[in-house]
């Protein structure tokens, strides 16, 4: 990352030195057409505690012209170095900075992005300044717990809009002049900026009035769908307002569909910026509006935790991200009339697996993180940061009770508004409302990390009556180079009783929800009963913790799966299984068996296609080698089966038809793939659309199929950039050491891809039926990993060092080439971290894989 790295430490100190009251910000961004640089100048008011004191603000800025502090020109040359401005000893109680500086539009993702889109040829803007990029466009004091009001003056070229954090003002001479914010924090601060398309509307209660905007470029315009993004909008704030008992904290809400977005959306207070994929193209399943929602929801939610109400220091960004993560799914199965009812099944199926599988990397932390400077943070936007804390936020729901913990909440936001806090504040509300004591909970749950198995232990007699029934928990050691003991924690879980009915379906017969503590819990309910069919550990998917199905319960579900009546307990066997593939319990060739048999009597569609990804990684990963081939092609057997048997257009018919895509392999598959996209081959009700186009053409370019010239001829019917990078990561895809090379160059010697451009051809570089071909890559990655590190910003680097990361050569070569680079290059904190997580991929592939041999 550009810039000196601020520590803790030094936030700490500059906070209780200072107190900001505000910032005004004038932008000149009239030659954004043309790009380059443009002119900021920051005046910031601020108190001292100390006359005399010393301190700095910060700015990344290629040029700075002034600097007054107190009516006094400091000289630039002197006082500003790398990305500080120093505020020598010339502090008083009351201060005025203003600085005058030349900031740089990027193509990264960060601080002010510039995008020109192909259609139109006009640029267009936004902002992004999590973590620590509002320094990139003005001067601050870039720290969440020092937080101004702010108010922004643009000039922007004419007939362009601006949207900041505050309501849209008339503009007078192109110059856009907003009221200033509430005390807010400089990173969730926005300008989005350029000939925008929008619609409006508003939320309705009580006689208050919020403004909602819905921005999105003119040439996706026609693709907007901003009837379904107000319902769920609407939706959002009827419930968050109820279960928050305070009322929406901002003057309006603006969601802007932005080009070329590193994350999935970002919460600027009443600003939010999302990437411009969610308006879709061409035919998704429900599953992709499902994720849109929730996405909706997150950031939404985020206006009051994290944004009304901030972390102190980054060590809590969990609770911003594990709160809106929480709340978001509990809203959308819990609020009247959601579409997604089901969305803890979704959550336990791809969320809690994602957190599995981060927990059981060297770089586990506890989910309360140390977060020692900006590198710490900028690499913790993890499955633990998310998933874990929302899955602990749930099990702390189930411990406490729903309303309890609201009225915590509620109490939370209404003594903290437009301030910091700390873990603290919000467990001590949580404490008062629920009658609790959290202390030894969070230090178990929230100050450790780790994760625990869970496993039935049961005896039964000659007639099958449960003799003794008792759940052993487990805390398996944390992996190498992971900092922490393992530890086991108390879980509050439901026991879900299952029989096969008449019709052959599985059906809860009871349920007992109980607290479990330490080695072994005994059951004495379940005494003297009737064994069920299948017993489910953490039925209802309360807690946080791996489950192993006992062996009589695995035998049934292996054959009937798809036959439990409800979404959740399919989703919850099928993430066990998966995770005992992983862990080296179940061998790949089982697993696919076991989804293969079961399978087509999944009806939730996010389910459906977590497996053809599951499935696809395990063959690719963790089938013995000598055996993959033979696995790919009775996959790739049945997705077609499937394709064909899918009742035509259908949700369930796309994602099998994008499945088969993916792995077709055979030239009579490949036959069908190149007649499907000339139009010379149909399967009734499947609509080849501009992105299954493209699927069909990338898949065909990775074999040899499609020459430059069929990927220009694409290009051409689809002038966009999404068609662009489409293009892009086809070419990157061809089975060619030329093609391999010039995708290589482009990305690592050189640097001018935006972010975007770059995600995907090293999307199309990786190719699992490459691997030959790229095997002399993984020598030249770890030549080039660190200087690519410290030569890009964060969001370029770390796409580069993870995605070029030799994942595909799963050898002990390849570890002993990780481990001796570890050992020689001395790597930041943030790097070691990310080539060590990746090198943990290798090794738990080497694992599996054994596995998966000796049940050959």
């Amino acid at each position: 990352m550009p810039g000196t790295n601020l520590t803790r430490e030094e936030a700490q100190q500059r906070a209780r030195l200072l107190t900001v009251d505000a910032y005004e910000i004038e932008l000149d961004l009239s030659g954004a057409q043309e790009g380059g640089t443009y002119r900021s100048v920051t005046t910031v008011r601020f108190d001292a505690a100390e006359s005399g004191a010393e301190s700095f603000i910060d700015l990344v800025a290629p040029t700075v012209h002034e600097v007054v502090l107190n009516g006094e020109a400091l000289d630039p040359n002197e006082v500003f170095k790398d990305s500080r401005i120093a505020l020598p000893g010339l502090l008083a109680g009351r201060n005025e900075l203003r600085v005058v500086a030349d900031c740089a539009y990027t193509n990264t993702g960060e601080g002010l992005h510039r995008f020109v889109d192909p259609v139109d040829q006009q640029a267009y803007l936004y902002t992004q300044f999590e973590v620590p990029d509002a320094r990139r466009v003005f001067a601050n004091f870039e720290q969440p717990d020092l937080k101004g009001t702010f108010q922004f003056t643009v000039t922007a070229p004419e007939g362009w809009t601006v949207i900041s954090n505050s309501p849209t003002p008339e503009p007078k001479d192109n110059v856009w002049r907003f009221e200033p914010t509430p005390r807010i924090s400089t990173y969730i601060t926005a300008l989005i900026v350029g000939p925008y398309h929008s619609v409006h509307s508003s939320y309705e209660k009580d006689g208050r009035s919020v403004p909602l905007g819905i921005y999105c470029r003119p040439s996706l315009a026609e693709y907007l769908d901003s009837d379904a993004i107000f319902a769920v909008t609407r939706q959002g704030f009827a419930w968050f307002e109820e279960k928050f008992d305070y009322a929406y904290p901002f003057a309006k809400y603006d969601q802007l569909f932005v080009p070329e977005f590193n994350a999935g959306a970002m919460e600027n207070a009443g600003a939010v910026t999302i990437r411009d994929q969610y308006v879709f193209r061409s035919k998704v399943t429900d599953a992709a509006y499902e994720t849109r929602a929730e996405t909706i929801l997150h950031e939404l939610a985020h206006m009051w935790f994290g944004d009304l109400v901030t972390m102190e220091w980054w060590n809590d960004l969990w609770l911003n991200e594990s709160f809106a993560t929480y709340t978001s799914i509990a809203c959308q199965a819990h609020a009247p009339g959601s579409r997604w009812p089901h969305s803890w099944t979704t959550f336990a199926n791809s969320m809690k697996t994602w957190a599995y599988r981060q927990d059981q990397l060297p770089s586990t932390h506890p989910i309360m993180a140390e977060i020692n400077d900006l590198d710490d943070v900028l690499v913790n936007f993890d499955g633990i940061t998310y998933a874990k804390g929302a899955s602990v936020l749930k099990q702390l729901v189930a411990y406490v009770g729903m309303d309890e913990f609201f009225r915590g909440v509620q109490a939370y936001f209404k003594r903290h508004a437009y301030q910091n806090t700390r873990l603290s504040d919000l467990l001590g509300a949580l404490e008062e409302t629920s009658g609790r004591d959290l202390k030894t909970w969070s230090k178990q749950w929230l100050e450790t990390a780790g994760i625990n198995v869970l496993r039935p232990e049961i005896e039964t007699d000659a007639s099958g009556t449960v003799t003794s029934f008792a759940v052993r928990q487990e805390a398996p050691a944390l992996p190498p180079g992971a900092k922490g003991e393992p530890t086991l924690r108390p879980h509050r879980i439901a026991i879900g009783l299952y029989d096969l009915n008449p019709t052959g379906k599985l059906i809860r017969s009871e349920r007992i929800e109980l607290d479990v503590d330490g080695e072994l819990t005994e059951v004495p309910q379940l005494t003297g009963t009737k064994r069920s069919a299948v017993i489910l550990l953490n039925d209802d998917d309360l807690t946080y913790a791996k489950v192993r199905l006992d062996p009589d319960s695995l035998a049934v579900v292996t054959e009937h799966l798809g036959d439990f009546e409800e979404s959740l307990p399919r989703a919850l066997s099928w993430a066990s299984a998966w995770d005992m593939v992983r862990d080296g319990e179940l061998a790949t060739r089982d697993y696919l068996a076991l989804v293969l048999s079961g399978i087509a009597k999944e009806s939730d569609i996010g389910v459906v296609q977590s497996l053809h990804r599951q499935v696809k990684l395990a063959l690719d990963l963790y089938a013995a080698p000598d055996w993959r081939e033979t696995g790919l092609a009775q996959w790739t057997e049945a997705t077609l089966d499937h394709l064909r048997a899918a009742a035509p257009g259908s949700d369930h018919q796309l994602a099998w038809a994008r499945a088969f895509t993916a792995t077709a392999r055979t030239d009579a598959q490949l036959d069908l793939v190149s007649g499907l996209l000339e139009g010379t081959e149909t399967i009734e009700g499947l609509t080849i659309d501009t992105e299954l186009r493209w699927a069909l053409l990338e898949r065909l370019a990775a074999t040899g199929r499609a020459d430059e010239a069929a990927i220009a001829a694409e290009l051409e019917r689809d002038k966009t950039s999404a068609g662009e990078r489409h293009a892009a990561t086809a070419r990157a895809a061809r089975p060619t050491p030329q093609a391999k090379a010039e995708a290589w160059a482009s990305v690592v010697e050189s640097d001018k891809l935006p972010n975007a451009v770059q995600e995907a051809v090293i999307g199309g570089f990786i190719q699992t039926d490459q691997r030959e071909l790229l095997a002399p890559y993984a020598e030249k990655y770890f030549a080039v990993a660190k200087d690519v590190w410290n030569s890009r910003s964060h969001e370029m680097a770390q796409q580069i060092v993870v995605g070029l990361y030799p994942s595909l050569q799963v050898s002990p070569e390849t570890l002993d080439a990780t481990d001796a680079w570890l050992a020689s290059a001395e790597p930041t904190a943030a790097l070691r971290r990310l080539v060590t997580e990746s090198r943990a991929g290798i090794d738990r592939a080497l694992r599996a894989q054994a596995a998966d041999a000796a049940a050959g």
